[in-house]
């Protein structure tokens, strides 16, 4: 009898332990893995396979654009498969299926092949895996600490898109391109299918617990110094139906739409505008570097003050030091202004990835996150799919930039007045 309890004891102790940190590095492998070895690598690629086959970069770059139109297009039908069979089985599945695309990387010999491997198969995983079952299963685990678990899953693809081009491209120069793919579909396999899926929950209700856990991550608290007035998380959650005649999640879909505006044209022009201004080629890429750098120090920063301050001033915030960033750009006649630039967009950008997806977990609430969410991505793929292409337009038809940089300051100026009016929606009566 009495080894019977103590077993029984073990038992008991070993369900109370809170499985949502180990959820949280589950979804950063992932969501880290995706950026590493997808997002940010197939840029890397480009040079080498455009050498090899004589295609040209604009044709090379179909299927990136495919690969990140599809991510965002089948968004509601990837929130419908996340309520019906749940995350993390969205996650092993799709990277397996991504697997293989990049496994199909290495062996193409036509254009057509680079749009199925990587645009359609690689953009069906993006849709499928990435950010919408990631930020659904920490919209799961966590309610007041959710901006701290946001901070440190979008940290993760920071910190993969600084480490995975230059590994990707020292692999590149010793073993080629075609071994390269494949190291890659290697590399995903392990970290979002084999080490994510033994780690991933899709919700605490699964071993019966309940988010943020017991008292003993207190000391998390004290830590990062979170308010004893909760930050507001709704009550209750919304249907889909209910969201989609909310003017709060149209104003948010309209501060993520403007970011991604905003952030997509620069990292498409910067460069060759810093060179237009005689900066050398090499200052033009480290200023892009550093942005993405610095946009780190703007996710855990979020993730922290996320806990004590309501989203839509921390919006506020974030959103000036973006049009900061984009006024400096607009002046930049010496190098101060340049890392003044990398730096405002940086902090800010990371900041706004981090808030939006929170601010939508706490106004509509966690049950039908998914459905809400996935509805809003083909309205933001499609607000700033073509802000390259307009850039361009404006550059050939003025010969410089100023139209469509002053259109971005413009619309974050504009960002900034909205996101104080976003206040938490009221849910009326039927």
């Amino acid at each position: 009898m009495p080894v019977s309890k103590a077993i029984n004891s073990k038992s008991s102790v070993s369900q109370n332990k809170f499985h949502g940190w180990l959820s949280l590095a589950g979804v950063m492998l992932a969501y880290g893995g995706i950026c590493g070895t997808m997002t940010y690598a197939y840029g890397v690629f480009l040079p080498a396979m455009s050498e090899t086959f004589h295609w040209s970069r604009s044709s090379l770059s179909g299927p990136y654009t495919l690969y990140m139109v599809i991510g965002g297009m089948l968004g509601p039908l990837a929130g419908f498969t996340i309520a019906r069979f749940g995350a993390r089985k969205n996650i092993i599945f799709c990277n397996v299926f991504a697997a293989l695309g990049l496994v199909g990387m290495s062996q193409v010999s036509e254009l057509w092949h680079v749009y199925l491997f990587f645009g359609f198969m690689g953009g069906i995983a993006i849709a499928f895996a990435e950010y919408l079952p990631v930020t659904t299963i920490i919209n799961n685990w966590f309610v007041r600490r959710r901006s701290l678990a946001m901070g440190l899953l979008f940290t993760s693809g920071g910190a993969a898109g600084f480490l995975f081009p230059p590994l990707i491209s020292w692999f590149i120069s010793g073993a080629g391109w075609r071994l390269s793919w494949l190291f890659l579909a290697g590399i995903h396999l392990l970290l979002t299918v084999i080490l994510a899926g033994a780690l991933i929950r899709s919700t605490p209700e699964e071993l019966g617990q309940l988010p943020d856990g017991s008292s003993q991550n207190s000391w998390i608290d004290k830590l990062t110094f979170l308010s004893s007035k909760p930050v507001y998380s709704t009550p209750v959650d919304w249907t889909l139906g209910e969201a989609l005649r909310s003017p709060a999640l149209w104003m948010l879909i309209a501060l993520f739409s403007v970011i991604l505006f905003v952030l997509t044209l620069l990292t498409t022009h910067q460069v060759a505008y810093l060179q237009d201004l005689n900066f050398s080629p090499m200052t033009a890429a480290y200023a892009l570097g550093l942005m993405l750098g610095t946009s780190i120090i703007g996710r855990n920063v979020c993730g922290v003050l996320g806990m004590r301050f309501e989203g839509r001033y921390l919006a506020a915030v974030f959103l000036t030091l973006m049009l900061l960033g984009i006024l400096s750009l607009m002046h930049a006649k010496g190098i101060t202004f340049v890392y003044l630039y990398s730096v405002f967009m940086g902090i800010g950008f990371g900041g706004m990835i981090v808030l939006l997806p929170n601010m939508i977990g706490a106004y509509f609430g966690r049950a039908n996150y998914p459905y809400i969410s996935g509805w809003t991505m083909p309205v933001v793929t499609l607000a700033f799919a073509g802000s390259p292409v307009l850039a361009g337009f404006f550059y050939d038809t003025t010969g410089t930039y100023t139209i469509p940089f002053g259109i971005a300051a413009v619309l974050l100026f504009a960002c900034v007045i909205l996101a104080l009016f976003t206040r938490p929606p009221v849910k009326t009566a039927e």
